[in-house]
């Protein structure tokens, strides 16, 4: 029996022949962000009949251009806003104990207590980790997942932080929140996870002319189109739902982060963490990565007009991120230390005048006259709740045959209770086992190539084998997708030009 959780190009073909000769569907979901996939798990889990499709590949838009974090929600609770700080508490909590504790872990945040910060500034944050730890326990997530918060010396600061400044070092403030090993990794978990459960996850997929119960289907690689009927359509489109549903109104924010070999920052062990000089409650973080990387973000800024498929950051962001992080390290870092660069477009609900920061990171379900279900605005880490939201709103309102949601204790395929078909064990590369959980030993045992635990260049610490994977389990269909989602090595160019040839070889289906 073909393995339920694998998505490829030949399980497309079959999924999309049987759309088209009119297999009934409960539900069809428009977009493959964290969203999207997030609903289509949740109904499919609840016995629905569910088509997702996605005009690109999974996690292309905004669900691959986050910080990787999953936020437990201490920013909202410093703004007033207790409804989405609990909310991302527990949702959190959910993830990292039983959703998927194989790709979210325990960071470390550290706030250098500096000369620059001032005795005001610095009870500030103190109280706000001192909040974020009643969060967590609130929350019901044991301090052995997520441990509290606590004064370090300046020796340990300089331990977990090479590069800091240490004139007038006055130790600092350690908090931990959740980290991803990769936010598009997350997505095609969910993704395969809701297939596991009988969802059809088809990519490349693009849809228009969209109703309350039918949408019209265009396959983006063959040209063909057909339409499509369903019980109810939800649009997850993100940024891009105004082209599904034109009554939406929303207010892309983008948001900058640069890419940095770890070695510019004394190869870190926990995410330096540095106030915006002027402003009350906001930080940037510069964050150990996999691939031997550090992410520096996260800017704010609104991005008005068309919606590009891929943003580019602004000149202006990108100085601001260095000039930032550089009122905290010992020794300034240049442009030239950055080798790569990302922008992400957040959907925001548009409620008029006022920064982009100020604005609600809330979501809003709304229905339109055509009868399309619409979810915009909301955060990567309430993506189980929202879609929980979305699915109970359709079910009552069309009336569908589902059970109750059990996405809360839900586990991933990867977590320790779904490993998926296992079927070899053995040593196995720790970034493999990072990235894939229990089922890294089904990445090895099903792979044909020659050399699979090669490294698919030197200096990458990505097997030949995951790159298989990608084409033969996770949905990939061209060398983006393996490249630029499955892996991220694509957001450093040059290393991206150094694995291509390999991704062509796979998808040619030669080992």
């Amino acid at each position: 029996m073909p393995n339920p959780t694998a998505l490829n190009a030949a399980r497309r073909t079959a999924d999309l022949t049987a759309l088209a000769d009119g297999v009934p569907l409960d539900v069809v979901v428009i977009g493959g962000g964290i969203t999207g996939v997030g609903i289509a798990l949740d109904a499919a889990s609840r016995g629905l009949q569910v088509a997702l499709v996605e005009k690109h590949d999974l996690a292309f838009g905004t669900s691959r251009w986050s910080s990787k974090l999953v936020h437990g929600g201490l920013r909202y609770l410093a703004t007033g806003n207790v409804g989405i700080a609990r909310r991302s508490a527990i949702e959190r909590g959910i993830l990292m104990t039983r959703n998927a504790p194989h790709l979210v872990r325990a960071m470390p945040q550290l706030v250098p207590l500096l000369p620059s910060m001032n005795r005001a500034k610095r009870a500030l944050v103190r109280t706000g980790f001192l909040a974020g730890d009643a969060l967590r326990v609130l929350a019901g997530t044991p301090s052995s997942t997520l441990p509290r918060s606590r004064r370090i010396s300046a020796r340990r600061v300089a331990e977990m932080a090479p590069t800091v400044q240490r004139d007038g070092l006055d130790g600092g403030f350690l908090n931990y929140d959740g980290q991803l090993i990769d936010d598009a990794r997350l997505v095609t978990a969910v993704a395969r996870t809701a297939a596991q459960h009988g969802a059809r996850i088809l990519t490349y997929v693009g849809a228009s002319d969209a109703t309350g119960t039918s949408v019209r289907l265009t396959d983006q690689r063959s040209g063909q189109s057909f339409d499509v009927s369903a019980r109810t359509v939800i649009n997850a489109a993100g940024v891009w739902g105004g082209q599904i549903e034109s009554s939406l109104k929303l207010r892309p924010s983008r948001g900058t982060h640069l890419v940095f070999d770890a070695a510019a920052f004394g190869n870190p062990t926990a995410a330096l963490t540095i106030p915006i000089p002027g402003e009350l409650n906001r930080f940037v973080f510069a964050m150990p990565e996999q691939l031997g990387r550090v992410y520096l973000g996260l800017t704010d800024e609104d991005a008005p007009g068309p919606i590009p498929d891929v943003p580019e950051p602004s000149s202006e962001e990108i100085m601001f991120l260095l000039d930032t992080v550089n009122t905290a390290l010992g020794t300034a870092l240049q442009k030239t230390d950055v080798i790569g660069a990302y922008a992400g477009l957040r959907p925001l609900i548009d409620t008029g005048e006022g920064r982009t920061s100020d604005v609600s990171r809330d979501h809003a379900v709304f229905e339109s006259a055509s009868g399309v279900i619409s979810v915009v605005g909301g955060k990567l880490t309430e993506y189980r709740f929202m879609a929980e939201d979305v699915l109970n709103r359709a079910i009552n309102m069309r009336q569908l045959p589902a059970a109750e949601c059990r996405t809360r204790n839900l586990p991933l395929i990867g977590a320790p209770t779904n490993p998926g078909p296992s079927t070899g064990q053995g040593s196995l590369p720790e970034s493999l086992v990072a990235r894939y959980g229990a089922e890294a030993a089904n990445v090895m045992a099903t792979a044909t190539c020659q050399q699979p635990m090669e490294p698919v260049a030197e200096g990458i610490d990505v097997t030949r084998a995951e790159f298989e994977y990608a084409v033969t389990h996770e949905g990939a269909l061209d060398v983006d997708d393996v490249v630029d989602r499955r892996t991220r090595i694509g957001l450093v160019p040059r290393d991206r030009e150094r694995v291509v040839g390999v991704a062509e070889e796979f998808l040619a289906g030669v080992g």
